[in-house]
């Protein structure tokens, strides 16, 4: 028996709902917005991390050389603070729909790894993740969840050489293999959500078109509209904790 619908807190246009019905290839796309509403802060809003530090002292290959101690202890009060968040609302709404949908993937520019911690699996972190590390001389990437780090900077225990965070930094190209993936699979879907991204940041910002013009439906959900409205079928100005879960819903009753 399919489950009834229950009524919704959003009003989502009628063809959304057709198509989520139809739809068999989901792609997820989330930003800084997501992991806000489980209490990090941002880079671009009004409170964001930017406001406060210069990114080419904290966060580029040149500030890591020049002094490596001041770039870990940046990084190591980060992962103090994304130690004591959790997952919200939307990272668990973002989980069950890889449940509900066989062909599905989440992109994400987020690196705290919430979304692992809410069941996620099909997964791409396109700058990278904050708990694995990367030895800067032979490139061997490790977990690393010490809270605060034992050593700062820590080092690589086959070689001794530095590690640094395995991120992504300004100025670094996002790893082709997964760049690769995150495009396809939005060129494949049908169904491209994008949540809590300020849309600005290449190239994710650009996902989103090469789904609609490959015939997918976009749903953009974010606190404000961003340049994603333009390309978006639909844009929902609340967060992805109320919206998502409602998404589920409307899901779980087409099963």
């Amino acid at each position: 028996m399919k489950n009834e619908r229950q009524p919704s807190q959003v009003n989502f246009p009628d063809e959304f709902v057709r198509r989520l019905k139809a739809a068999k290839r989901m792609v997820v796309l989330t930003g800084a917005g997501v992991s806000a509403e489980s209490g990090l802060p941002t880079f671009r809003g009004a409170e964001g991390m930017w406001k406060s530090f210069r990114p080419e002292d904290l966060a580029t290959v040149e500030a890591f050389q020049r002094d490596p101690k001041l770039v870990w202890e940046w990084y190591d009060w980060r992962r103090g603070l994304v130690a004591s968040a959790k997952p919200n609302a939307a990272h668990y709404a973002i989980a069950r729909l890889e449940e509900l949908f066989e062909e599905f993937l989440l992109i994400t520019q987020n690196v705290d790894g919430l979304h692992r911690v809410a069941g996620n699996k099909k997964i791409v972190e396109l700058h990278g993740n904050i708990w694995f590390t990367r030895c800067f001389a032979e490139g061997t990437v490790r977990e690393n969840r010490d809270v605060p780090l034992k050593e700062i900077p820590p080092r690589c225990p086959d070689c001794g050489s530095l590690e640094r965070p395995h991120i992504v930094w300004f100025g670094e190209y996002i790893n082709g293999a997964l760049l690769d993936k995150a495009w396809h699979e939005s060129e494949k879907s049908d169904m491209f959500i994008t949540v809590g991204t300020s849309g600005v940041i290449q190239p994710a910002a650009g996902m989103s078109g090469i789904a609609r013009n490959s015939g997918a439906y976009v749903l953009e959900i974010n606190l404000e509209k961003t340049p994603l409205y333009y390309t978006a079928n639909h844009t929902v100005e609340m967060s992805g904790g109320i919206v998502l879960p409602e998404i589920v819903k409307l899901a779980e009753s087409f099963s």
